[in-house]
């Protein structure tokens, strides 16, 4: 791959990334047209990425491409999203507990308690962006500590789902995360597999319901009903 066509393809990649969270946060609708134009000119790039990016949200089933009309927002109900985090709750506790038989388990527990640290610090001082870069180090820290590389790919797939800004600005959020991640470093040196289970999946299921309080808030779900209820 040549310089060039990575640096396309990472291009691509973000700006699904930013395509994917506006359907996820309803700042997307369903029925809503995704115009190319507009888009790239919104995003400062050329039409291309855009349309690499549409290409593969259809693959996700986020969107569906009309003949000659461009790129439309698919439905997306709370079912879709309470599956959604169910997946990454089990994958991510099934990596987790994978951790506690990792001979090196000592040495990312201690990169794990360094993080949290930041964590804390990012958190005080109210700076989002930190809290964001930090959450992710943690995350990526316990994966690798799981030692399984396939288990680990599907658990970043699943989570480009996540609309993390969403989390990262709400300060409730972060002082909530900062005490789970902080008790996860805990149950993870006493090797609890079951703790360590629970508390990702309290994590996934608070992100759920946030996202969910978020969607009916803006009447996603009422406005969406009407729109599939409405005669073709």
């Amino acid at each position: 791959m040549t310089t060039q066509s990575l640096r396309r393809t990472q291009l691509t990649d973000e700006v699904a990334t930013v395509l994917r969270n506006r359907i996820m946060t309803g700042d997307l609708r369903p029925g809503d047209f995704v115009r190319l134009d507009e888009t790239a000119s919104a995003l400062g790039c050329s039409v291309t990425p855009v349309r690499e990016a549409l290409v593969t949200l259809r693959g996700e089933g986020l969107v569906r491409s009309s003949p000659h009309r461009g790129f439309i927002v698919e439905p997306l109900d709370r079912g879709d999203i309470v599956d959604i985090f169910w997946m990454q709750a089990e994958l991510s506790a099934r990596l987790a507990t994978n951790a506690v038989s990792n001979p090196d388990l000592p040495a990312h527990l201690a990169t794990l308690t360094g993080l949290v640290d930041e964590f804390d610090d990012a958190v005080a001082a109210g700076d989002q962006r930190r809290v964001l870069l930090t959450e992710f180090a943690f995350h990526r820290e316990i994966n690798l500590a799981g030692d399984s590389k396939k288990l680990a790919w599907f658990v970043h797939a699943a989570s480009k789902y996540n609309p993390h800004e969403l989390y990262t600005r709400d300060p409730q959020w972060r002082r909530q995360a900062a005490a789970s991640h902080r008790r996860l470093v805990g149950h993870l040196r006493r090797r609890d597999t079951e703790a360590i289970r629970t508390e990702i999946h309290q994590g996934f299921a608070d992100a759920r319901d946030r996202l969910i309080d978020q969607l009916e808030s803006i009447g996603f779900f009422d406005e969406q009903s009407r729109t599939e209820a409405a005669p073709a």
